[in-house]
């Protein structure tokens, strides 16, 4: 297996990436990663002798995050991200992996490795952890701002057989993100997708308020673009701002700091559950290649998981496994 990893990418580049796919590299002898990006940058945190399942492609150009994705990926053609992507599209590798800029690694992923035959808009999935000890898979997170019913059916689809074949979720619960949990609650995107979920060969579950996605309401959620964004955003921040009030609380006198070490173990836990470098990357779910997406600030434990996740895409075979789905679904409708 041969996995594409942008070098370049995210905020801690190229030093973190680097160090997450030598360990990976070291762990399994099965896995080559290709490094994409200034070999002069990669070469300075690896050691002199490259291990047999590690590679290095040059690429001199790097796409930043706060540039325009449609611009940049057009006029940067030997970006890091750009190569990555044309690596896979080419079938040089059997998957890319990015902590970059979330909107140019969807246009580079439209550009090069295109859409998934039947599918009409990609999606970008989130891991958003339950109290249940598993995590419920959320797209789109931001790939798509507005979305048709259609496109929803075949996020669920989507979603519903990557947790079950990546995650190992059986036969996952699948809800709709909504204002309620009353059928016909909603607007009219919501109120048109909901009876196409329900007729789907999908364990539909309903309605799911956002209040109740942390409890572990459903396996898979779906929802629009911009409501998936927020909703990502608002969890991020709140966990955010927990933790700081958790901290500050905790060192203000002598006796908070003595019930801080007593719960220190649980604490640790629980702040293990929420960390995003635990679960690795996000999907990109309907491109022909498997694409993963990393958190921007991913360190090298997130990069590693990120390129085990890309792994097990590819081990799964879900890219044909949605095809066959959705090729299914269609033929049943006719």
């Amino acid at each position: 297996m041969r996995i594409a990893l942008d070098a370049m990418g995210g905020d801690l580049a190229p030093r973190s990436n680097v160090l997450g796919a030598l360990a990976v590299t070291k762990e399994n002898p099965d896995i080559t990663v290709v490094l994409v990006g200034d070999e002069q940058a990669i070469r300075s945190h690896v050691p002199d002798q490259l291990p047999a399942n590690l590679e290095i492609v040059h690429a001199s150009e790097v796409i930043g995050a706060d540039e325009e994705p449609v611009r940049a990926v057009r006029r940067k053609k030997d970006a890091s991200m750009v190569v990555a992507m044309n690596l896979a599209s080419e079938r040089k590798v059997d998957a890319a992996i990015s902590a970059g800029n979330t909107g140019a690694l969807m246009t580079a992923g439209l550009l090069y490795a295109k859409r998934m035959e039947g599918i009409e808009r990609p999606a970008l999935a989130a891991y958003i952890p339950n109290r249940k000890g598993r995590v419920t898979l959320t797209l789109d997170v931001g790939a798509n701002m507005d979305a048709k019913p259609s496109h929803l059916l075949q996020y669920a689809v989507m979603g519903s057989l990557y947790a079950e074949k990546v995650l190992g979720f059986e036969r996952p619960t699948v809800g709709l993100l909504n204002v309620g949990t009353e059928e016909g609650k909603g607007n009219d995107l919501t109120k048109h997708v909901y009876p196409l979920l329900k007729a789907a060969d999908l364990h539909f579950v309903g309605n799911v308020e956002a209040r109740d996605v942390m409890d572990g309401a459903c396996d898979v959620l779906v929802c629009d673009g911009f409501v998936g964004n927020v909703l990502l955003k608002s969890l991020e921040g709140a966990a955010t701002t927990i933790f700081s009030e958790l901290k500050q609380e905790f060192t203000s006198s002598l006796i908070n700091k003595i019930g801080a070490a007593i719960l220190k173990p649980g604490l640790l836990r629980f702040k293990k559950r929420m960390d995003y470098a635990e679960y690795g990357g996000a999907p990109l779910l309907g491109l022909g290649s498997p694409v993963i997406k990393a958190h921007g600030s991913s360190g090298e434990k997130a990069i590693k998981n990120a390129i085990l996740v890309a792994a097990r895409y590819v081990q799964k075979d879900v890219n044909v496994v949605i095809q066959q789905a959705l090729k299914s679904s269609t033929e049943e409708s006719e």
